[in-house]
């Protein structure tokens, strides 16, 4: 029986010496996610802004609960994703027609209404229902189940995320918010509060690019690309000889499960604080901070590239630090711990930040503090988190044990939404409780996980 598994360790003809499939899926994420966060860097300043500047006019309330069922519905449709891939069509499939659903979504936003606004949204949730967990599920299956590259490789999976989350920002959010570009239009003869749609058009055309590149590839993702079968997937062949053939979960897969469920809780919490990032840290940055820095002003969505650019610059490091610690490094309810603690530091600094607001507007600092710290926290969970459930899920349900992972994001970005409803622009006392409680729940969450990982650990068995 022929094994990627066994070709897997050999082959290390990718990016940082990673097999080549790396590659495609590398660049196919990276605009995949430049289309998806530039979109999300506007969303909801588009719907808070009054309808004379182009917006809808929205409350914070509304605008917070759409945008957290728009996130939560965007994670949660990985789980049918995930089936249709492993039953159905194929991973690789899957991912071309999540892509060209997701292109349409985001023209569809160009109309200047709410049939386009919301019918654009229900297209970009569908479409990534079925990238989404494909695409790390393939990742994984680039591996064999304890081929120490596998961290590393997600690792560097999530810099091409995160460089397309660094560009989409600058591009979408100058289009939208820019007096510069709206004065273009309004010499083109265009309404200048027509600025907001062409930043949802950039977000299409990135997927369009995203798309062009995976076809032009296509062929390195030949032996990965298909439906669920045993001898294309490394995991299975440790247990072909031994599991009973009519079986359907053994004990031991069971146990891993459990372990996974046990992250999934944590895994909710951190990503319902770290999204605030795209909704009531963003409107801080829009009410409440002056957009200036060394004399260069910039439009408040801008800030949201921070993130990602920590990222691309700190993970290599954790690539290299993982790879260097080897059998030393923390387990992965030990990175998982790790994360929340920085998480819940990072959302800290917010208090004094929020407290500053009654003297005025205050430094962007605050904010690039914040998503420094917030960054280390999720270098140390979520890419460990996708590579542990490629590690952990049974290999013939490994796209839909993907997508029920990404449920628990789901949750966090309801709930995220729920939380930043909380925001309020001209109440000190209200934001210093809305950041004072993430803190401690973070903090308090992570400290708490660091007593289970023994326990966790157990349920893993020989996985780390």
């Amino acid at each position: 029986m022929t094994n990627l598994a066994s070709d897997a360790v050999l082959e290390t003809g990718g990016l940082g010496g990673h097999p080549r499939g790396m590659n495609v899926l590398f660049f196919t994420e990276l605009w995949e996610r430049f289309s998806y966060y530039g979109m999300r860097a506007i969303l909801i300043l588009f719907m808070v802004a009054p309808a004379v500047q182009g917006g809808l006019g929205f409350s914070v309330e509304r605008a917070s609960d759409i945008y957290g069922w728009y996130t939560m519905c965007v994670y949660l449709t990985s789980i049918p994703g995930g089936f249709i891939a492993d039953r159905l069509i194929g991973a690789r499939k899957a991912i071309l027609l999540g892509g060209i659903i997701i292109a349409l979504g985001h023209f569809t936003m160009i109309m200047p209404n709410l049939t386009g606004f919301f019918g654009g949204m229900l297209l970009i949730v569908l479409g990534t229902g079925l990238l989404k967990p494909n695409i790390s599920t393939m990742v994984g299956r680039l591996y064999h189940i304890n081929d120490p590259r596998r961290d590393a490789g997600f690792s560097i999976f999530y810099m091409g995320i995160n460089m397309g989350a660094t560009m989409s920002p600058i591009v979408c959010g100058y289009l939208a918010q820019s007096d510069g570009f709206k004065e273009i239009l309004a010499q083109a003869g265009i309404p200048a509060e027509a600025s907001w749609h062409f930043g949802f058009a950039a977000a299409g055309v990135g997927m369009c690019i995203g798309l062009a590149h995976l076809l032009m590839q296509w062929h390195l993702l030949d032996k990965i690309g298909g439906k669920f079968k045993p001898e294309i997937v490394p995991q299975i062949a440790e247990s072909n000889s031994s599991a009973p053939a009519k079986s359907i979960f053994t004990a031991d897969e069971w146990k891993k499960l459990g372990a996974l469920l046990c992250l999934f809780i944590f895994n909710a919490l951190f990503w319902s604080i770290y999204e605030q990032g795209g909704s009531s840290l963003n409107l801080f940055a829009d009410k409440c901070t002056n957009n200036s820095l060394f004399g260069f002003t910039f439009e408040s969505s801008w800030l949201q590239a921070f993130q990602p650019v920590y990222v691309i610059l700190l993970a290599p490091v954790f690539s290299w630090l993982w790879i260097k610690l080897g059998e030393e490094q923390p387990s992965s309810p030990g990175k998982f711990a790790l994360g929340l603690l920085f998480l819940g530091i990072g959302i800290a600094i917010m208090v004094p930040a929020a407290i500053l607001t009654a003297q005025g507007k205050v430094s962007p600092l605050f904010l690039i503090a914040v998503y420094f710290v917030e960054t280390v926290g999720e270098l140390c969970l979520s890419p460990v988190g996708l590579s542990t459930v490629t590690k952990l899920a049974p290999a013939r349900l490994a796209s839909l044990t993907m997508g029920g992972w990404f449920v628990s994001t789901a949750i966090g970005n309801k709930m995220a939404g729920y939380f930043s409803g909380f925001f309020k622009e001209g109440s000190t006392d209200a934001m210093v409780f809305l950041f004072g409680a993430m803190a401690i729940a973070a903090i308090g969450a992570g400290a708490f996980l660091a007593l289970l990982t023994p326990y966790i650990k157990k349920l893993m068995g020989s996985v780390k």
